[in-house]
C-alpha cells in the first residue's frame, strides 16, 4: 500500500462512524487527465459515495469547492460536498452514478440530452459576474495556444518550424485571440462537454470536472460541447442546437450577438482556439504524463481545425500549416 493510499484510508477512517461507511467497499471509480482519482465507497445501508483523491503536490481542491458553490447557486445537479480536507487534498461527494452522457448518446435520444445540457449551461451562464473566477485572458488563452507548437509540432510530430513558418503560426494565432477577447464574458465551465455530464432521472444533467472554470467568451461552453473530443456530430446538427443555444441565451439575457451569424463565426474561432490547445494537451498527456489513450483522437481535432480554417479566408495560412504538418500535399493557398 502507498503512503497516499495510506492517508485516504486514514482521512476515511476519520469521518467513517459520522457517515456509517464501510472501508472495505472502496474501489477505484474514474480518473481523468490531470492527477485527481476518484473512488466509490458505501455506507453499511448500501449508499456510495465518491472519494476525490487530488495529491496537493499536482493539485489544489479548493477551486472544486468554490466552483461547486457557484453551481449549487444556480440550482445545478453538482457532487455535493459532504466533508472536505483541503491541506491533504480529499473530498468526500455526493454519488452521481457510474454513466456519464458519453455512454448513453445516440441518435433517438442526443436532441433531447443534449438539449437538457444547453438549458443547464443557459442556467449556468446566467448567475455570471465578474470578480469572482480568474479571467480567461489573453496570457492564459496565449499559453494554451502555444501548447499546439510546443507539444504537437515539436514533440508529436517532430517538427521545427522555419521562420517563416512560425510568423504565419503567429499571425493566426493573433487573429484567433482578437475574436476570443473581443467576445462578452461568462461563467465558463471550460469542459463541457459529454463525458463531464451525467444523465439524471431528476431531470437537467449531473455536471463534474469544473474546478478549472473562468469567466471568459460567451462562445467556449457550447463550442465545447458540440465539437467535442471524443464524439462527433454532423453540421445540421451542431448548427441546430447552436441556434437553440443562441436563442435561450438571448431570451435569459445573456450577452450573445443579436445576429446568430457573427455568433456562429464566434464559436468556430473559439472552438479553433480549444481544438489547438487540445492537440497540445493530448500530445503531452502522452509525452509528459504517459497517458497515451489520449493521442488516437488527436485526429478528430485535425478535422476540426481544418473544416473551419477552410472556411475563413484570414485562416487559410494556418490550414496550410496543418497539410505541412500532417504531411499532406496543400490544397489551399493563404492569404493575410
Amino acid at each position: 500500500m502507498t503512503e497516499r493510499q495510506n492517508e485516504r484510508h486514514e482521512w476515511l477512517g476519520s469521518i467513517a462512524e459520522r457517515y456509517n461507511l464501510d472501508l472495505s467497499t472502496e474501489k477505484p471509480a474514474s480518473t481523468d487527465a490531470g492527477f485527481r482519482s476518484y473512488f466509490r465507497v458505501a455506507d453499511r445501508d448500501g449508499k456510495t459515495y465518491i472519494v476525490m483523491d487530488a495529491p496537493t503536490d499536482h493539485e489544489d481542491v479548493r477551486p472544486f469547492i468554490c466552483v461547486t458553490s457557484l453551481f449549487e447557486k444556480a440550482k445545478l445537479t453538482v457532487p455535493h460536498i459532504y466533508e472536505q480536507s483541503v491541506e491533504k487534498g480529499f473530498l468526500l461527494l455526493t454519488d452521481l452514478g457510474e454513466k456519464t452522457y458519453l455512454n448513453v448518446l445516440n441518435e433517438d435520444n442526443a436532441r433531447e440530452l443534449m438539449g437538457k445540457a444547453i438549458d443547464a449551461l443557459v442556467q449556468w451562464q446566467s448567475i455570471s459576474e465578474p470578480g469572482v473566477l480568474p479571467e480567461y485572458d489573453r496570457a492564459l488563452l496565449t499559453r494554451e495556444l502555444n501548447l499546439f507548437p510546443e507539444w504537437y509540432i515539436s514533440k508529436h510530430r517532430g517538427k521545427t518550424l522555419d521562420e517563416r513558418q512560425s510568423a504565419l503560426l503567429k499571425v493566426c494565432f493573433e487573429r484567433i485571440l482578437q475574436n476570443n477577447l473581443a467576445q462578452a464574458k461568462v461563467f465558463v465551465h471550460r469542459d463541457y462537454m459529454p463525458r463531464n455530464l451525467m444523465p439524471m432521472a431528476s431531470g437537467g444533467p449531473g455536471i463534474l470536472d469544473y474546478q478549472d472554470a473562468v469567466y471568459g467568451p460567451v462562445s467556449y461552453d457550447i463550442a465545447s460541447l458540440l465539437r467535442d473530443a471524443f464524439i462527433s456530430w454532423n453540421e445540421t446538427f451542431v448548427i441546430d442546437m447552436t441556434i437553440r443555444y443562441w436563442e435561450k441565451a438571448r431570451s435569459a439575457g445573456i450577452p450573445v450577438p443579436e445576429d446568430f451569424g457573427i455568433f456562429w463565426k464566434d464559436v468556430e474561432w473559439m472552438g479553433l482556439q480549444r481544438h489547438l490547445k487540445i492537440l497540445g494537451i493530448f500530445a503531452r498527456l502522452n509525452y509528459r504524463d504517459g497517458k497515451e489513450k489520449y493521442l488516437a483522437d488527436t485526429p478528430r481535432f485535425i478535422n476540426y481545425v481544418r473544416q473551419t480554417a477552410h472556411r475563413y479566408d484570414e485562416l487559410k495560412a494556418l490550414l496550410f500549416l496543418i497539410d505541412q504538418i500532417e504531411d499532406c500535399v496543400p490544397k489551399y493557398g493563404y492569404t493575410f
